[in-house]
């Protein structure tokens, strides 16, 4: 027999919701959560839906965070089981979204349905900020829904993620931070002409080659003890018409920084900048801040979270702040301290994505404990 949590994951698995479709997933998690005293707040903004969800109106206010919305299937013919039909074999739980993170949605869910069931009359409050919007654009999600709660003066001081967060084994792995995103569009200018009168022209590509070289050889910090530096990773390069014989007019580049906490978004972009006017280039910018840097530190939420998953595995978790982009970054600048924790990544945005069933409840486990860390009646 399929526990609680199992059960809840297949039915969000059964429902396809790719970006920006909720799928009903939301009215799901919102009919349990009623039915625990949850008061809901609907926040669709343009075609994605979202919701705020709260409990108690006293502080301190913890909230999980995360999302409906899945990545396509691919072919779903490579696939050994229907993607959007929830399948057991194994010992394993298969379906878009098991991982990343109907998982995780279905544990919170039915860590606050035990928690509240012991203690009703529980400190604080306890939140849930879900959108449809995570793994597209990210415009009308979670950056929406920060807009509305701080225009409200609804402070989260703890918030915890539900990405997939583990590596070998459940809980191996906190993320206590995110390196930021900036992305460019660069485009140098010169002179198109014919490839046998190179004086008529200018090339833009060798113009570029210089600046380009100098940039990859930089190293703009060395990161710190929870960041690696800071990177720069150039993911396009572009000009020309087709033909052989003419100079091209324009080259357009792509490039993205990851960057750590010892720098910041506006000192790499005045440095790039320095850098091009140094070298005399004619050209265009466009500057993409897609994620800001931010870091949790040893406190209140990392130290309950790490007690939590030790207390049920009986193993330590490992801080890290690896990978890409997550949701956090929208809820860190607002002062909330904001830890990730989920499933084993190892099949996410994969053909016949997959958790471990009893990962589930041990994760809903995990997360009751720490209700219970930060929240517990007194």
């Amino acid at each position: 027999m399929s526990s609680a949590t199992l059960t809840l994951a297949k039915q969000l698995i059964n429902r396809p919701s790719v970006t920006p479709s909720d799928g009903g997933c939301h009215n799901l998690m919102i009919e349990r959560l009623e039915a625990i005293g949850f008061t809901i707040t609907r926040l669709p903004f343009g075609e994605v839906d979202n919701f705020w969800a709260h409990r108690g109106e006293s502080k301190p206010l913890f909230a999980f965070a995360g999302h409906t919305d899945v990545v396509p299937t691919g072919p779903i013919s490579e696939w050994d089981s229907p993607p959007f039909e929830a399948t057991e074999r194994d010992g394993y739980l298969y379906g878009r979204g098991a991982a990343d993170m109907k998982g995780s949605l279905a544990a919170m869910i039915t860590a606050c349905e035990a928690f509240v069931a012991q203690h009703p009359d529980h400190l604080g409050t306890i939140g849930f900020l879900i959108t449809s919007d995570e793994e597209g654009p990210s415009i009308n999600g979670t950056v929406k829904v920060v807009d509305y709660l701080e225009k409200n003066n609804i402070k989260m001081d703890y918030c915890l993620v539900g990405e997939p967060s583990s590596t070998t084994k459940l809980g191996d792995v906190i993320k206590n931070g995110r390196r930021g995103s900036l992305g460019c569009r660069l485009v140098i200018k010169g002179i198109q002409g014919h490839v046998a009168y190179p004086h008529l022209a200018e090339n833009p590509i060798h113009k570029a080659m210089p600046a380009l070289t100098e940039l990859c050889a930089i190293e703009w910090d060395n990161g710190n003890e929870f960041f690696p530096a800071t990177s720069f990773q150039i993911s396009n390069i572009n000009s020309g018409t087709g033909a052989t014989n003419v100079i091209p007019g324009e080259c357009e580049v792509i490039f993205n920084f990851r960057y750590s906490t010892e720098t910041t978004h506006q000192k790499l972009q005045q440095q790039v900048e320095s850098l091009l006017d140094r070298h005399q280039l004619n050209y265009q910018i466009e500057w993409n801040l897609s994620g800001l840097a931010f870091l949790t530190k040893a406190g209140a939420l990392v130290e309950a979270t790490g007690d939590a998953i030790e207390s049920v595995t009986g193993y330590r978790a490992e801080l890290s702040t690896s990978g890409g982009t997550s949701d956090g970054r929208f809820i860190a600048p607002t002062g909330s301290q904001v830890v990730e924790l989920g499933p084993i990544n190892a099949t996410i945005h994969k053909v016949n994505e997959c958790v471990r069933s009893s990962d589930l409840d041990l994760l809903s486990s995990i997360y009751q404990r720490i209700l219970k860390n930060l929240l517990l009646t007194k």
